[in-house]
């Protein structure tokens, strides 16, 4: 540890590299480090080659959500990256197999009429769970929940209206073709990060210094911004002192949901289409979304969320493929079965450094996400995408937090370096 800084980062994450990078541009005089558990920077946003492959693929953030105007996407086309503005395929389902045209349109109807009750319930002063606005017995609500999975990580009868209403996010899903994680590293590449340092405690009482302690020692600092997850902060994972018992409460209430993939190696990539689709049982709660050889490449990217995303992740390896196996079988014919194999998964629930995908809020904690962001005695900054108002669940809503809490931690400092 270099001993006395002006600044201190808890995890090297998009929020944490995106505080870093602006506190460099805006008061390059000030000492800043980021200090990250684990072995590499990025956090849940991590890009993976293969050795048997020669492609890329993001195990965590993927898709630019609301591109046009994400940040994003100058940051990737700055850095030479590609971006590819094929329109996501999610609507879509390949040579209609087990979802016909009619039945898309059932649900697409269904979807819209709940979306009509959701907004009516959106200015309810009495926050409810978006489970109680499904039509009681209706037949695509397995289909509503499981796309809550996807981009929320939790059932709808875990999520608040209030809080699902203020996600801001609009516009199209684009992708990096050499991956969101090396975006997001690459962007980094000029912080200042200490691999390998877990925080296991923060004592913020000082008068004068922040004291930050890792297994390799001991840092003061006039300031520290956490950009940990909330399943970090809920678990106790880093000791406060004093503690923040609102904290970890807002933590415990605006907890991690869980999204994993599989992806499938393909023997004969050819027999399927480019940026092709399936959902593997449109009617259920309990199944994968299929997105068939991304920029057409060998592989299927299977995509669970919920319930079953945590069932399989406990299962292991060999469950994880049979599951995606089967519902692609299911689909593809039998003999599809023995055409892919499992690549690589992930468990991101057990990733003891994020404990889960991303943030969704409970019914009724909807304010909690403000709660997680206020600064403590001005000193100790809070960002993340837990923390983000209006785009959590995204790196565009972790780098957005970065941005603030540099600005606050600027606006606390003032002139002078440690």
């Amino acid at each position: 540890m270099p001993g006395d800084i002006d600044v201190a980062v808890v995890g090297a994450g998009a929020a944490g590299l995106a505080t870093a990078r602006r506190l460099a541009e805006r008061r390059p005089d000030l000492t800043v480090l980021v200090l990250e558990a684990r072995d590499r920077p990025g956090g849940r946003a991590h890009t993976v080659e293969p050795p048997d492959l020669d492609a890329p693929l993001d195990l965590g953030c993927s898709w630019l959500h609301g591109a046009e105007s994400n940040p994003w996407l100058p940051i990737a086309e700055g850095l030479g990256l590609t971006v590819d503005r094929t329109p996501a395929p999610w609507s879509g389902q390949y040579r209609d197999l087990g979802f016909p045209p009619e039945d898309r349109r059932a649900y697409r109807e269904a979807a819209a009429a709940f979306d009509e009750r959701r907004a009516a319930a959106e200015v309810d002063p009495v926050d409810r769970p978006l489970g109680a606005l499904l039509e009681p017995g209706g037949p695509w609500n397995g289909r509503l929940d499981a796309a809550s999975t996807y981009y929320s990580g939790a059932g709808l009868a875990e999520i608040s209206v209030h809080d699902a209403a203020r996600y801001r996010v609009r516009g199209s899903d684009w992708r990096v073709v050499e991956g969101y994680g090396h975006a997001v590293v690459r962007f980094g590449a000029d912080v200042p990060v200490a691999l390998d340092t877990p925080v296991t405690r923060v004592d913020h009482g000082g008068a004068a210094m922040i004291r930050l302690e890792t297994p390799r020692g001991t840092l003061r600092a006039r300031a520290a911004v956490v950009t940990v997850s909330t399943g970090v902060l809920a678990a106790g994972a880093i000791r406060f002192d004093p503690p923040l018992p609102d904290k970890v409460e807002a933590a415990q209430s605006v907890p991690m949901g869980l999204a994993n993939k599989v992806f499938l190696r393909l023997a004969a990539p050819d027999e399927l289409p480019k940026d092709g689709h399936l959902i593997g049982e449109p009617r259920s709660a309990r199944t994968g979304a299929y997105h068939l050889r991304p920029f057409g490449r060998p592989v299927i990217e299977g995509y669970f969320g919920g319930g079953l995303a945590r069932d399989l992740e406990e299962a292991g390896d060999a469950e994880a493929e049979a599951f995606a196996l089967d519902e692609l079988a299911g689909l593809l014919g039998s003999g599809f079965r023995r055409r892919a194999r499992l690549l690589v998964r992930t468990r991101w629930g057990r990733d003891a450094y994020v404990r889960g995908s991303y943030a969704y809020a409970r019914p009724g904690a909807a304010d909690r996400r403000a709660v997680l962001a206020a600064p403590v005695g001005g000193r100790l900054i809070f960002a993340g995408e837990a923390t983000s108002p209006d785009a959590f669940t995204t790196a565009r809503g972790a780098y957005e937090s970065g941005r603030r809490a540099a600005d606050e931690v600027l606006g606390q400092l003032g002139g002078g370096r440690a």
